[in-house]
């Protein structure tokens, strides 16, 4: 750590760990969480999922592949998740000050300076993530020059913070899909542009129940369900019809809420790209990349719905589907981005009942 400033990492069970700073020398409180994938942090760090967390990486080595340079594809970033770094910090074992890539534009470091997001090295991950697995996700602050005070995230409207304002128009094609903006990841938009669609992107408290559409969708999003009112009532219009309706994360979690069952936090939540799920009643399993810390209590589904996706390390609900209407969702990600892909089938699932509707009502 010669010629880097330490900086500490507190946990509010009053474990402090030492380390030496990247990306911005300042201090930051979060909640604490770990995610064990591989690679991806470019994609990880912009998703608007980890919106006031302190991200710990348990893969030994980050930084040595850079970051990408902006690229679009219409009119939305072609490899990152949003606009910016949403994460409140980052936390990593060894830190790549060197990095090689043919599409590198800057180092990691500079990135997270570039947001004013300080990053810490130097820490026994493997320890931490062991310690976050039996205790839970934990609050706690990277502390550079100034100690700060602990800070909940989970307190937040999360979902407000992230959504972006204002109605935003996407692609002509021949199905119209509203996307509910409760902090969506990019690459459901390209998902969606790839398939010819209009899409129409509203903020997460927009009533969107008087916008003329063929089908729902509801993204991912941060933080407590709960604190979506606005949008869990005007979801609960929409279930009074026959749209089809997709949510994915957040949206699995805001459709169940709708549907008057309940969410509860997880332990340490499931942040990963190689989670197994088992789709219900078959045998058939995928592996998929999450990022959420509540989950859907399948015990209080209603009785004309039921769990689509079972998650095969905890058993909890993986998405819920409606008994005889097109209504559909998912926990984890179909859209990911760096994979895996293969669910991303489940979008044409959704605009196959699309199209399905449209055809029964002319």
């Amino acid at each position: 750590m010669e010629n880097q400033k330490s900086v500490k990492l507190i946990l509010e069970d009053s474990t402090e760990i030492e380390g030496a700073s990247f990306g911005a020398y300042t201090s930051v409180a979060g909640e604490v969480v770990f995610s064990t994938a591989m690679t991806g942090y470019p994609e990880n760090l912009t998703d608007p999922s980890f919106a006031g967390q302190i991200l710990v990486l348990t893969y030994p080595m980050v930084g040595n592949y850079g970051v990408p340079g902006e690229e679009l594809y219409e009119s939305v970033s072609r490899i990152f998740e949003s606009d910016k770094i949403h994460i409140a910090g980052l936390v990593v074992n060894y830190y790549s000050e060197e990095h090689s890539h043919w599409n590198a534009a800057k180092s990691l470091g500079d990135w997270l300076a570039e947001y004013n997001i300080p990053g810490i090295f130097g820490v026994d991950t493997r320890m931490l993530t062991k310690k976050l697995r039996e205790k839970g996700a934990m609050l706690g602050k990277i502390v550079a020059a100034e100690d700060i005070p602990m800070h909940d995230p989970n307190q937040d409207n999360l979902v407000a913070q992230v959504s972006q304002p204002g109605v935003q128009h996407y692609g002509n094609g021949q199905h119209k899909i509203v996307l509910v903006d409760c902090g969506t990841k990019t690459n459901i938009i390209r998902c969606f542009l790839e398939r010819d669609v209009e899409l129409i992107r509203v903020p997460w408290d927009y009533d969107f129940t008087q916008i003329d559409y063929d089908g729902l969708f509801l993204s991912n999003g941060p933080g407590d369900p709960k604190m979506c009112e606005a949008t869990i009532g005007h979801l609960q219009t929409a279930l009074q019809q026959d749209k089809p309706i997709f949510g994915i994360c957040l949206g699995n979690q805001l459709m169940s809420l709708a549907a008057g069952a309940d969410t509860f936090k997880l332990k340490y939540g499931h942040r990963s790209h190689n989670q197994p799920v088992l789709l219900t009643g078959t045998k058939r399993s995928f592996i998929t990349s999450q990022n959420h810390g509540f989950a859907v209590d399948t015990a209080t589904l209603p009785a004309e719905w039921t769990m689509l996706f079972e998650n095969l390390n905890d058993g909890t609900c993986e998405g819920i589907k409606h008994k005889t209407k097109p209504f559909f969702s998912t926990q984890f990600h179909p859209e990911a981005a760096g994979g895996p892909e293969d669910t991303e089938y489940l979008f044409d699932e959704f605009l196959t009942a699309v199209a399905a509707y449209k055809q029964a009502a002319d």
